[in-house]
């Protein structure tokens, strides 16, 4: 019995081997140029988002609130992945340990889970806008919108810490060659040595509940809004109603197909070798065009932002002009 358990301790894997994308050197070398340059870009947009809802006093509203939010949550969502991406991209190593793997696992998961629930949020906040305005301010109140933050960061966390339980602890033999450029799910399901049923069973409970919950407010409350708008009598009032909800809506619609039967069925659609193509979609796609949707459609958002840039630059000079 003690040789048999030795025997099985032997095979349990200590570490993975990403795939990634595999391609002749030169083309390496072009994608990290690619995915370097749309991560730190990526990153810089949103900073700048961030920077400037918190210097601008008119964006101090719940809708930015949540905006600012998500720009933060989107940071550390590509920053989960794209380092070692790139990392793997220069190496002939690219392998991850297993404690590695499900640290990434988890906290993408947890970015993943966060952001269905807060872009329900705020479409949520903008029924209220336009179908409540007169009670807005009553009910979007700062204490709600601090409970409605804390509760997506709460549910993503727990969630992904019960897939996590599960996914963990299955079997891993040899050295598993995952055809993937990060740990997801799925391909973490198919390298598995063991029977994985009830571990997909459980993921794909919570990726239901995740998606369709959320989903379903979305849709419940874009349904109400278009309904209201389309009441509205004057056209300039209700194109200038649409406008409030038309980059959220945009984003939605991005980030909810391009996620949607990825995580819906785990197991199945790694069977696909699409399935790298769309992850690059909402790993790295998405997040890039989300600062730049909001910026195109909201007139407050860009003229903060050009404040913000100004601000900025004019005290460069200013302090450039002191020193000399």
């Amino acid at each position: 019995m003690v040789t048999k358990v030795l025997e099985v301790d032997n095979l349990t894997t200590t570490h993975f081997i990403l795939l990634g994308f595999p391609t002749r050197p030169a083309f390496q070398l072009l994608l990290f140029s690619v995915f370097l340059a749309t991560y730190l870009l990526t990153l810089l947009e949103n900073f700048f988002i961030i920077l400037a809802i918190h210097s601008d006093g008119q964006l101090h509203k719940p809708m930015y609130s949540f905006l600012r939010q998500l720009s933060f949550l989107e940071m550390w969502y590509v920053t989960v992945i794209s380092p070692k991406m790139l990392a793997d991209f220069l190496s002939h190593d690219k392998s991850i340990s297993f404690n590695g793997c499900m640290t990434q696992l988890y906290f993408f998961v947890t970015f993943v889970c966060t952001e269905y629930i807060l872009l329900a949020v705020m479409a949520f906040d903008r029924y209220v806008a336009i179908c409540n305005p007169l009670r807005y301010p009553v009910i979007m109140t700062n204490q709600l919108c601090g409970v409605l933050a804390g509760g997506c960061w709460f549910c993503g966390l727990v969630t992904a810490m019960v897939k996590m339980v599960f996914i963990a602890r299955l079997q891993y033999c040899g050295t598993p060659h995952i055809n993937h450029y990060f740990c997801d799910i799925s391909p973490l399901l198919n390298v598995s040595c063991e029977d994985s049923s009830q571990a997909e069973l459980v993921d794909f409970f919570l990726a239901l509940m995740v998606i369709a919950v959320p989903l379903f407010v979305v849709v419940t409350s874009y349904t109400i809004i278009i309904a209201t708008i389309l009441k509205i009598p004057s056209s300039q009032g209700r194109q200038k109603a649409f406008s409030t909800c038309a980059s959220h809506l945009t984003v939605v619609t991005l980030f909810y197909s391009t996620t949607l039967f990825t995580y819906a069925r785990p197991k199945l659609m790694y069977a696909y070798n699409s399935n790298k193509v769309v992850s690059v979609l909402y790993t790295v796609i998405v997040p890039l065009l989300n600062p730049i949707i909001y910026c195109l459609r909201n007139r407050e958002v860009k003229a903060a932002l050009k404040k913000t840039i100004l601000c900025k630059g004019s005290g460069s000079r200013e302090d450039g002009a002191v020193s000399s």
